[in-house]
C-alpha cells in the first residue's frame, strides 16, 4: 500500500496544480488530465482489490467513492476542454476541486493522520494577549493624537504599536 499512497499523493498534487489556476484549463492540459484521470482509475481499481481490516471498512469505502468521483470530475473537465467549452470547464472547476479535496479528506480519515493545527501554541498565548493590548492602545492613542492634533500622543501611539510588534514574534 505504500506505493499506492505515494502514487495517489503525486496524482493529487498534479491535479491540484492544474485545478489551482483556471487559465491552465486549455488544450495543453488535456493530455495531462487524461493521464491523471487514468491514474485515479488505477488507484480505485487497486483499492478495490484490497480487503480492508474490519475497523476501517467505512473509511475504505469512503476513499473508493471519493476516487470514483474525482476520476469522473476530472473526465468531465477534460471533456469540456476537448469540446472547446472553456466556460463549462470553469463552471465545473469548483466541483472538481471539491472532489479532489474529498479524496484527501477520505485519506486522512482512513490513515488517521491528524489535520495540521493552525492555532498558535499555548506558550504564545500570554505574548499574543500583550501584543494585542499594546496594539489596541497604540491605535487608540494614535487616533486620539490625530484628532486632537497633538503629536506627542501620536508618537506614544506609534511606540505602543511598535511595542506590540516586538512583544509577539511567532
Amino acid at each position: 500500500m505504500a506505493g499506492f499512497w505515494s502514487r495517489l499523493s503525486s496524482t493529487l498534487r498534479a491535479l491540484e496544480a492544474i485545478a489551482a489556476d483556471s487559465r491552465r484549463l486549455d488544450e495543453d492540459a488535456l493530455d495531462a488530465l487524461r493521464a491523471l484521470q487514468y491514474r485515479l482509475h488505477w488507484s480505485s481499481e487497486l483499492l478495490a482489490g484490497v480487503e480492508p481490516p474490519p475497523g476501517v471498512r467505512a473509511g475504505h469505502e469512503e476513499l473508493a467513492d471519493a476516487l470514483v468521483d474525482a476520476r469522473d470530475a476530472t473526465g468531465e473537465i477534460a471533456e469540456a476542454i476537448q469540446a472547446g467549452d472553456h466556460e463549462a470547464a470553469s463552471g465545473l472547476l469548483l466541483e472538481w476541486r471539491g472532489a479532489l479535496f474529498r479524496v484527501r479528506l477520505a485519506r486522512v480519515r482512513l490513515t488517521g493522520e491528524p489535520a495540521p493545527a493552525h492555532e498558535p501554541p499555548a506558550e504564545h498565548a500570554p505574548r499574543a494577549a500583550a501584543a494585542t493590548a499594546l496594539t489596541f492602545l497604540g491605535v487608540t492613542a494614535f487616533a486620539a493624537g490625530a484628532v486632537l492634533l497633538l503629536w506627542p500622543i501620536w508618537a506614544v501611539g506609534l511606540a505602543l504599536v511598535a511595542g506590540g510588534l516586538l512583544v509577539y514574534r511567532p
